[in-house]
């Protein structure tokens, strides 16, 4: 009661004042509102900003403690092979836990603190509540980075991101591209070699980061991703279960698609995610890749080709590897940026999964294309829900002009 009531207290004391917002913002979080309303009528629900937010924190976190696991369990394993031959036996270990946790919480502290600060300055400037939308962001960042991130640039690209992403469209809900991948964006683009290749993914095979609790490393650590190994048309030593449960190196939170998919259940069932969405970015992926398996199986493209290890791919194995489970789940399901029509829906999700495997495929330099499939589908979800609309007016037009005639 008695740090209820100092909060209390302050919002008292500055209500009115421009930190008013900050401490609103702190005792809210904290606590329910102590104002209610009163008389009138009024839609009664509980699915209010602050405990959406906190839903999808609840499907995320699963991703979060398991990407930790597998932070230090790829390190020590890509020291000394042999733990891959059991990965169960070797994955859960107090080990692997702590190198998780010196790596993986300092950027989701960094990503928190930072965002949130820039929001916090920008309700104190502009005069209104702080909002919860980054509390989702906040945590998304740090799943979709590499695990030897510098923490400098991760701030420097959360600023950018909060600002340039959202705040100067008006805050949360306002914003036309999802706030955590701009920042992923901002990110690939200005830090590309920090962001990409085969030495970001594995904590200590970068050589310009040093590594935790280990001594006389080898000087070669590989950390190459499964999507890196097909475009250079490499050998894959991973197992389909691997990929599936997310044994494999790769940003924090995005390799295990079978935690992905226990989230979108658990987002589905509590009605926050769109499933039109997630099936329709599944569907689309499959399609193309699809397609792909086609065209080598006609014998247009040679195994000489830069294109064939991914084209090769078989489709279903799109679906389990690299961020797309992630993407569709977390990241195309934004209510913000995404479509809000029921059909727009459907056309919008599957053009983000088709788009996202012909980037893949036909850009082996930077053989993922599900970030700046779904960015690109953020600036169009708004023209796809114009024409549904449209396209159901015309509809309804002409039922009026029968029933008239």
């Amino acid at each position: 009661m008695g740090l209820k009531q100092n909060l209390h207290n302050l919002k008292e004391k500055y209500k009115g004042t421009k930190m008013a917002p900050a401490f609103n913002a702190i005792h809210t979080f904290l606590y329910l509102p102590n104002d209610v309303t009163h008389g009138g009528t009024h839609i009664k629900a509980a699915d209010d900003l602050k405990r959406t937010m906190n839903t999808v924190i609840m499907a995320l976190v699963p991703c979060l403690i398991f990407g930790m696991f597998n932070a230090g369990f790829q390190h020590y394993a890509a020291i000394d092979s042999s733990l891959r031959a059991d990965v169960l036996a070797n994955f859960f270990t107090f080990d692997n836990l702590w190198i998780g946790i010196i790596k993986v919480l300092p950027l989701v502290i960094i990503s928190y603190g930072v965002g949130l600060g820039v929001e916090f300055i920008f309700a104190i400037i502009k005069g209104h509540e702080v909002e919860e939308g980054y509390l989702v962001t906040g945590m998304l960042v740090p799943l979709i980075v590499p695990i030897d991130t510098p923490l400098w640039m991760l701030a420097v690209a959360v600023v950018f991101g909060v600002v340039i992403g959202k705040e100067v469209f008006g805050g949360t809900g306002m914003n036309i591209l999802n706030p955590a991948l701009t920042i992923r964006a901002f990110l690939f683009f200005a830090y590309p070699t920090w962001m990409s290749g085969d030495k970001v993914w594995v904590h200590g095979a970068d050589p310009r980061m040093g590594m935790l609790g280990t001594e006389n490393i080898p000087d070669a650590i590989s950390g190459e991703t499964i999507l890196g190994s097909y475009a250079q048309n490499s050998e894959v030593i991973y197992s389909t279960w691997d990929k599936f449960a997310g044994f494999i190196p790769g940003s924090v939170g995005e390799t295990s698609t079978l935690l992905i998919l226990l989230g979108a259940a658990f987002l589905i069932f509590t009605k926050i995610g769109s499933w039109r969405i997630i099936v329709s970015t599944f569907l689309g992926a499959a399609v193309m890749g699809f397609i792909f398996n086609q065209i080598v199986a006609a014998d247009i493209i040679t195994e000489s080709s830069k294109f064939y290890g991914l084209m090769n791919t078989v489709w279903y194995e799109h679906l389990i590897i690299g961020g797309l489970a992630f993407g569709a789940v977390f990241m195309a399901t934004d209510p913000v940026t995404a479509a809000q029509t029921n059909k727009g829906k459907w056309i919008y999700g599957f053009l983000a999964g088709f788009i996202a495997i012909m980037i893949r495929v036909f850009n082996p330099a930077y053989p993922e294309g599900v970030m700046l499939a779904i960015l690109l589908m953020n600036v169009f979800a708004p023209t796809i829900d114009h024409y549904v609309v449209q396209g159901n007016v015309k509809k309804r037009l002409k039922r009026t002009k029968v029933k008239t005639a």
